[in-house]
């Protein structure tokens, strides 16, 4: 796969992965940042505090402050109604979308690939 095209799949549902993720529960930016950096689905954090304002532009997400312990006050994103809304539409669309694209691109054995060329 080239890097373009994994870059091209990845901005598609990068912000759906972020609202799946509130889908748990809030969490500070950095917190998000470890587990979409773990999946591969962005390469910094630097990139994802653009896409958090985004999803708050869009009304998506919102934020609170809380203490942390370890340091200075946390801003922790939830999501909002809206956000939820969001990510139940995309879910609903996720798993046709994902097996048809998967039927599609799935490798022909080579004998089945003949059958049917002889078949057409």
């Amino acid at each position: 796969m080239t890097p373009d095209v994994g870059a091209q799949m990845r901005k598609g549902v990068v912000e759906y992965c972020v609202l799946g993720l509130l889908a748990r529960g809030p969490m500070y930016g950095w917190e998000l940042s470890e587990r979409l950096i773990a999946e591969g689905l962005i390469a910094s954090i630097g990139t994802l505090y653009p896409l958090l304002s985004r999803l708050r532009q869009s009304g998506w997400v919102r934020t609170f402050e809380r203490p942390s312990a370890a340091g200075p006050v946390r801003r922790y994103y939830e999501l909002t109604d809206r956000g939820v809304q969001q990510l139940a539409q995309f879910r609903a669309s996720w798993t046709p979308f994902a097996r048809s694209v998967a039927g599609l691109i799935a490798d022909v054995p080579p004998m089945a690939r003949t059958t049917a060329e002889g078949e057409a």
